[in-house]
C-alpha cells in the first residue's frame, strides 16, 4: 500500500500527465525471480497511478508505454518481457474506453539507447496513438539493421 501511496502522490505532483514511460531495465535489475516481481509489481503500480490519477480525470488521450529488459538482462528477462507484452495488451484493451493506449517495447541486446529513445518519441506523438496493444521487438533479424516490428494483436 505505501508503494500505491508514493506512486499516487508522484503523479499528483505533476499534473497534467498525457503519458507513461516505464522503463523496467533498472527495477529488474540482475533478473532472477526478485527483479521479474520488483520491475512487475511497479509497472503495474506505476500505470495503474497515472491512468487513474491523471490519464481518467484528463478525459483525453493518453499513453502507457512499457520498455522491457534485454533479453540478455538476467534470468527470467523472457518472462518480464512476455508479462510486460501481456500487461499492456490487457491495458490496451481495458483503458480503449477512455482513450489510453499501451505498448511493450522489447529491446534486442544490440538496440542502443538511441533506437529506443526514437521509437519512444514516435509512440508519444500523435502519430503514435494509432498503436496499441502492440510489442515492438528491436533487434536484427536475420542480419538486417535494427529496426522495429510491431506484433499487432
Amino acid at each position: 500500500m505505501a508503494g500505491e501511496d508514493a506512486a499516487a502522490a508522484w503523479v499528483a505532483e505533476r499534473l497534467p500527465l498525457h503519458a507513461l514511460v516505464f522503463d523496467a531495465d533498472a527495477s529488474f535489475g540482475r533478473g532472477g525471480e526478485g527483479g521479474l516481481l520488483v520491475a512487475l509489481e511497479l509497472a503495474w503500480v506505476s500505470a495503474r497511478a497515472v491512468a487513474t490519477g491523471a490519464l481518467i480525470p484528463a478525459a483525453g488521450a493518453g499513453k502507457l508505454l512499457f520498455v522491457a529488459p534485454r533479453p540478455d538482462a538476467g534470468a527470467h528477462a523472457g518472462a518480464a518481457r512476455s508479462a510486460l507484452e501481456n500487461l499492456a495488451r490487457t491495458l490496451s484493451v481495458e483503458w480503449a474506453r477512455y482513450e489510453i493506449t499501451a505498448v511493450a517495447i522489447c529491446p534486442g541486446p544490440r538496440t542502443t539507447d538511441e533506437e529506443i529513445a526514437t521509437l519512444v518519441c514516435f509512440l508519444l506523438s500523435e502519430a503514435g496513438g494509432y498503436f496499441t496493444g502492440c510489442r515492438f521487438d528491436l533487434g536484427e533479424v536475420a542480419g538486417a539493421p535494427t529496426r522495429a516490428r510491431p506484433a499487432l494483436i
